[in-house]
């Protein structure tokens, strides 16, 4: 399945993008089928080759989300705009790492609270 996405290029602190036709297996800065345009993100400027880009839209090519937004934003493609966020990570598991390293200091309040009573009745 082929998928249009992001081929990240460009210095350090200075990203730019090619958007590139790539079968979906093959990783963003790999083989590609074709170049369809490019991207750069600080100045927001967007050079793309929009009858290639519906011409292989048409054929069945896959958009990531990313890219889909882009081409919504440059009326290439008329949809809605699809959700890009990260989830964030669970913060739960803090907590139950912290009720974990309560429980032991608790049990050994109590193993050392039981002790003396145990001297006591062995000592009668």
């Amino acid at each position: 399945m082929l998928t249009i996405r992001f081929s990240r290029v460009g210095k350090r602190n200075k990203a730019q993008f090619k958007i590139t036709l790539q079968e979906h297996t093959v990783a963003p800065g790999g083989r590609h089928v074709e170049i369809l345009g490019s991207y750069d993100p600080h100045s927001k400027v967007a050079v793309l080759k929009e009858e290639r880009i519906k011409y292989w839209l048409e054929k069945g090519a896959k958009v990531s989300d990313t890219v889909h937004n882009l081409l919504v934003s440059k009326n290439v493609i008329s949809d809605k705009k699809r959700s890009v966020k990260l989830p964030k990570k669970e913060e739960p598991v803090k907590e139950e790492a912290k009720e974990i390293s309560e429980k032991p200091a608790e049990e050994k309040k109590e193993e050392s609270a039981e002790k003396p009573e145990e001297k006591k009745e062995e000592e009668k």
